[in-house]
């Protein structure tokens, strides 16, 4: 099959869950005998090689704006991808619906991967909010195919528009710690430091977790990693925080480093609300990090009993860090736990076996477009 994947700033992977995915899904589909083309955004990439682990890439531009960075590129990709013979467009982002009226025209075979609830997030405004739940509608209406990346979200459309959708999650690698020294230049060492890694939104409950920490009487560090492509007052107020005892050091995009961070740190905080199935959680249970999270259906879903929850105010949380602080023989019951999760559920192969069952479906015309439907 000839597969475009759309909608993500492109492979190499070096921003979020997404983009992960693509580079994930398209090398092992590349292995397995697809034609898979990646889209990529020029402006994220200063080398442009034409090639990735056998994934064919196309780089075109992009309008470097919030509002219009995801749905610039993905209106120029999917025209690139309709002139190009592609059998199937795997889209990413509900919000990219807008696009997918030419293809449809043209008879292509589209599926979309729609995330959590995107209109949730306090970066986007009224008009924001508001495109996202049309998006939302549109999609059931223009999309051949639903991917949910969570059994929550497959519940959502299926009760709100009527409509069926294929569950496929986000995958993770079981990992363990070879390069410890790596995490000594940001000032921690192993077993010494809380962690979080997530982009500085609102709804991901950042400075939650830093007033939670706040409260605690331990000589141990928390560590925060992240940041966005857009500055807001909420992430200032996060940078402002940094001290001593709290670090703050940017985005991470080395393997290696973001690795040993999650293998060695004594717990992580998982505070993504509004999400789907999230990759930081997966990847924080594939590295035997003790997890505790915020108290929503998608962490449940996820996590289940490999880890504890606390309910989104500081000091629920407090007090689940300080149970760690006082328990800590009784968290490697949890991070195995956490681990047969992953192995069971979780990994890329099991991810890439659901989407290549997909395509096939799409190929033989199991989900015909109907517009009334």
């Amino acid at each position: 099959m000839k597969i475009a994947l759309i909608g993500t700033r492109g492979v190499p992977a070096n921003y979020g869950g997404y983009e992960t995915c693509v580079e994930e899904l398209g090398k092992r589909l590349a292995e397995r005998g697809h034609d898979v083309t990646v889209y990529c955004r020029a402006s994220y990439y200063t080398e442009r090689p034409a090639t990735y682990f056998g994934m064919k890439l196309v780089y075109l531009p992009n309008i470097k704006k919030k509002s219009l960075d995801t749905l610039s590129h993905t209106f120029l990709s999917i025209i690139h991808a309709v002139t190009h013979k592609i059998d199937i467009l795997m889209v990413f982002n509900v919000a990219n619906t807008l696009t997918f009226f030419l293809p449809r025209l043209l008879g292509k075979k589209i599926a979309v991967n729609t995330d959590g609830f995107e209109w949730k997030r306090g970066k986007w405004g009224r008009m924001g909010k508001l495109y996202y739940k049309f998006s939302e509608w549109l999609s059931t209406k223009l999309a051949n195919r639903i991917v949910a990346d969570a059994l929550a979200m497959q519940d959502y459309y299926l009760q709100k528009f009527g409509v069926e959708s294929s569950y496929i999650a986000y995958g993770a690698y079981n990992s363990k710690s070879t390069k410890p020294e790596l995490i000594n230049k940001l000032g921690v060492i192993p077993g010494e430091y809380f962690l979080q890694i997530t982009l500085f939104r609102p709804e991901n409950n950042v400075l939650l977790t830093i007033e939670a920490f706040k409260k605690l009487n331990t000589d141990k560090k928390l560590l925060i990693i992240g940041g966005g492509p857009y500055q807001s007052d909420y992430s200032r107020e996060i940078e402002a925080a940094a001290c001593e005892n709290i670090i703050i050091p940017g985005t991470i995009y080395d393997k290696d480093m973001i690795n040993e961070l999650w293998c060695n740190c004594f717990a992580y905080i998982h505070g993504n609300g509004v999400g789907g199935t999230n990759p930081a959680l997966l990847q924080s249970m594939a590295s035997g990090s003790f997890t505790i999270a915020v108290n929503v259906v998608f962490s449940h879903e996820v996590l289940d009993n490999g880890g504890i929850y606390y309910d989104k105010n500081a000091e629920s949380l407090s007090i689940k860090m300080n149970w760690a602080l006082e328990n800590p023989s009784l968290l490697s019951e949890y991070t195995e736990k956490a681990r047969h999760r992953i192995k069971d559920r979780y990994t890329w192969d099991i991810i890439t076996d659901g989407y290549e069952q997909l395509f096939k479906e799409l190929q033989a015309n199991k989900y015909p477009w109907r517009l009334f439907n």
